[in-house]
Order: structure tokens, then sequence, then C-alpha cells
């Protein structure tokens, strides 16, 4: 039996039944719409729809469903129910009958389905900030460990100066923070009820949606019922902001995968985190950076997925909008995975320091200290350059690098360069110089170290969920917030 049989004289299609359908993704979504549900019970408790003791049957029930739905003692997957939302009522009614089916009084799938998403998009971002501060953690530690192991810096895959491994470690970190600052960003904007609302113009009944917000944890309630119900923009921001992410992983694991290369021998990869060949004995390959690198499509594709369904939908609620569920629920657990992996990849990466030095000093890498060395000697820059680029042409004639051509043939191509050269030629004097901020030099490395540490310690304060469940927050809160309006109409 479906929620609007009245309407209908013709049984259902079984096709198109199933076809309607989206059981099988939003089962995922049973926690918020219990914890929904509850909030909704107690709403219309406050205005009468319910008796006090009728509330608590409700709310009873609704533990019941989702404790047995969570020890898997019933399939969900096998019901005939459209979606979640339909279930979880069927299953209360079910129980309590005529109190069961009080519950949607006043409420709307449509309204309905999209707190539900809200809710689950919040414990999601509660989650995913943790993971992201263990990766940051991890790859400062990594960073701490080699604040002077030098290595070559590539632009065009080619080398162009010397960095440390510490600098490469703090890159990435410093994409990782931005990932943070976005996704801390989406939640302000996705931490805004749409639950009373209805299905198009708000609802009949006298409810204080405020207090209802605050039941639910959202910071506050929607503000025009036509939007609330259509409004997927928190998806498209969550699932953008996954994209980029995911982006900044695949470059990591690009640059991982080309320096444990035999080409370039800079890192090795540990055996926990690598494969082999079915055919090639000698193979050890470097999986799982290249799956990281082969799920950015999946991500990139949920992103057009959702901005298609919604660039031509009207006002307000279309069922093209089921389809997003499928796109972020599926971003979100190929996002986390990818963030796991890369934890464990930080943790088993090794690095060979004398490879990274040796190459660190080819490829003329020092050619911008030669400039810069004229520059400080009263020769224009451009001037500096086009000098420096005939001393390297020079040194790949005779294969030999800058700072082992004699004095003689330097002075030869420009005579104002002397003995004193060689020391600012150095792998070393190439890091050392460079200590303005955000520099590679030892004493910036520490100071971002510290930073990074700092601002780690802050997130971790703000999102810290040791073993709680973002979902048991929110009906912990309802909970409290429940138990304080109740003293309040007493009083």
């Amino acid at each position: 039996m479906s929620l609007w049989d009245g309407r209908f004289k013709e049984k259902l299609n079984i096709m198109f039944e199933h076809f309607n359908k989206s059981l099988k993704t939003d089962v995922l979504l049973i926690e918020q719409d219990v914890t929904l549900s509850k909030a909704w019970s107690y709403v219309l408790y406050t205005i009468g729809i319910f008796k006090k003791t009728e509330q608590l049957k409700i709310e009873q029930e609704l533990t019941n469903i989702l404790t047995k739905a969570i020890k898997a003692s019933v399939n969900l997957k096998k019901s005939n129910s459209e979606d979640i939302h339909t279930w979880v009522e069927y299953k209360l009614t079910k129980v309590l009958g005529s109190i069961g089916k009080k519950i949607h009084t006043g409420r709307s799938r449509n309204d309905q389905v999209t707190t539900d998403t809200k809710l689950w998009c919040i414990k999601e971002i509660c989650l995913i900030i943790p993971i992201l501060n263990t990766l940051q953690k991890r790859i400062v530690a990594l960073s701490e460990k080699h604040i002077e192991s030098i290595m070559p810096g590539y632009t065009h895959l080619q080398k162009a100066q010397p960095i440390t491994f510490a600098h490469w470690c703090l890159a990435y970190n410093e994409m990782l923070l931005r990932d943070k600052l976005r996704i801390d960003d989406t939640l302000k904007r996705t931490s805004i009820n749409p639950l009373g609302s209805g299905s198009i113009s708000g609802t009949a009944y006298n409810i204080d949606r405020e207090q209802l917000a605050k039941w639910l944890s959202f910071n506050t309630a929607t503000s025009n019922s036509l939007d609330s119900i259509s409004d997927r923009d928190y998806l498209i921001e969550l699932i953008a902001t996954a994209t980029i992410s995911i982006i900044h992983l695949s470059r990591l694991s690009e640059d991982l995968i080309f320096y444990n290369t035999e080409e370039a021998n800079l890192v090795e990869l540990t055996d926990k985190i690598t494969s082999g060949s079915s055919l090639m004995p000698q193979k050890k390959n470097p999986d799982a950076l290249e799956l990281i690198k082969g799920k950015v499509g999946k991500i990139q594709g949920a992103l057009t997925n959702i901005i298609t369904i919604l660039k031509g939908l009207p006002l307000a609620y279309n069922k093209d909008m089921q389809e997003s569920k499928a796109a972020i629920l599926d971003t979100i657990t190929t996002w986390k995975e990818c963030l796991h992996i890369t934890k464990l990849i930080i943790i088993n990466i090794k690095i060979r320091l004398k490879a990274c030095i040796l190459k660190a000093k080819q490829g003329y890498s020092n050619a911008t200290e030669l400039a810069d060395y004229l520059v400080n000697k009263g020769i224009p820059f451009r001037k500096a350059h086009n000098i420096t680029g005939k001393v390297v042409i020079k040194g790949i004639a005779i294969k030999t690098p800058i700072e082992e051509l004699s004095i003689k043939t330097l002075a030869k191509i420009n005579p104002i360069i002397n003995k004193d050269v060689y020391r600012f030629l150095k792998v070393g004097s190439c890091i050392i110089k460079r200590s303005s901020k955000g520099g590679v030099s030892k004493s910036q490395t520490i100071l971002a170290i510290l930073v990074n540490k700092k601002l780690l310690t802050v997130s971790d304060s703000i999102y810290r969920t040791n073993n709680l469940i973002p979902d048991s927050i929110v009906g912990l809160a309802f909970q409290l917030n429940k138990n304080l309006w109740e003293n309040h109409l007493e009083l």
C-alpha cells in the first residue's frame, strides 16, 4: 500500500514501482529519519495533536525500529516500501495503529527528505574533518622528520630548484587546510532547518520552527518554504568540496608514483600498500596511489550529475531530485575511503635520503643561485639570467655541474664571477637563502610546523568526536532541548 492509494483507481505497474523506489540508496538515512520523526512527534505534542502518552509511545517505538534496523534483524532492502521515510512510517503504524498514523500531520516527504539529507551531511562533515585532521597530523609529523632532507623540486616534471621533503609535505598540508575551511563554510549553510516547510507553501499548523531547528541541532530555520524544499545547493557545495579535496589527494598520489619510479628513486612504498604482477615477478606496483587517482572520476562525475539534475528544474520539488541522494552518498563514501588510504600511504612511506640529495644536485637546479649572485654584483636580473644560461650551456657541453666548473671557465663567460661564487652554489645554500614567509628554509619550515600544530589543536577541540556518532549527538541534543522545553511549559 502506498501513501496515496486513495487518489488512484489502478494498481501500480510493477516495473514502474521498482523504477520509482529509492530504498536501496536512502537506507543510509534511517538514523536521521528516526531522529527527525522524534522531534516532529514532539512538535505535534506541543500543539495538541499528540497526547503526552502517545508522543512517548511514538518515541519509544521509533527507538525500537532503529535498534532492530541497526542489528539487521529486518532486511530493509527487501521491503516493498518506496523509500526509507515510507518504511519508517509503515513500521510505526504497524505497531501503534492510529497513533502512528498521526506522525505525518503537517509534514510532507518534501521537507522530510531534504531535512534527513541535511542531517546526514552534517553528520558526515563531523566525521570527515577529524579524518582530515588525522591525515594532516601524519603529514606534519612526516615533515618534522625531514626538515633538512633535501630533494629536487620540479616544474614541468623537470628539476627546477632544491627543496626539502618537509616543504613538499607542508604544501599538501596547505591544500588539506583549505579543504577543511571549505567544508566548514559549507556546514554553515547546511545547518539551516527546512522541516516544517510542508510540500510547498509551509505548514498550516502553528509550530515553532526555530525551536524545532534547535531540537535538531540546526542553527536556525529556513525563511522561505518554496526554496526550502527545492534547495540542494548544500549538496552541490559538499560534492564540489569533495571534488577539490580528492583532486589534492590525486596530485599527491601522482607525485609519489613518480618519486617511486626507478628513474626518480626518491621514495619507496612498503609492501603494505603495493601489489605485484600475475606474470612479472619483479613488479611492485603503486596500486593504492593509482586507485585514488582513478576514483577522482567518480566524484567529479557525481558533481556533473547533480549540477545537470538541478540546472533546469522549476520550483519546487521534482522527482529528479531523488537521484541527488545517490550522488552525495557515493561521494562521501569514496572520499572518506581515499582519505583513510592516503593516511596509510603517508605512514608507510620511506624516503631515500641519499638519492634525494644526489638528485637535488643534478639538472643545474642551482642555476638561479648563480643568477642571484650576479644580481648582487650589480648586474640587472635579465642580463644575469642570460649569462647564467650560457654557463648552463657550457656545463651541459662538457658534462659538468655549475659548481664544478673552474673559475677560469666561469670568468670567460663573465669576468665578474670570482671564487666567492662557489659557496652560493652549494645545494644547502639554495635552501638557507629562502627564508621569507612560506619559503623552504629551516626557520620557515619549523615555523610552519608549529603554526599547523596549533591549527590542528584548535580544529580537534571543535570537532572532537571521540567515539561518539554524530547522530547520537543530534539525538542527545534533541533530548536535552526537549527536557528544557518541557520544564519551560511547566513553568
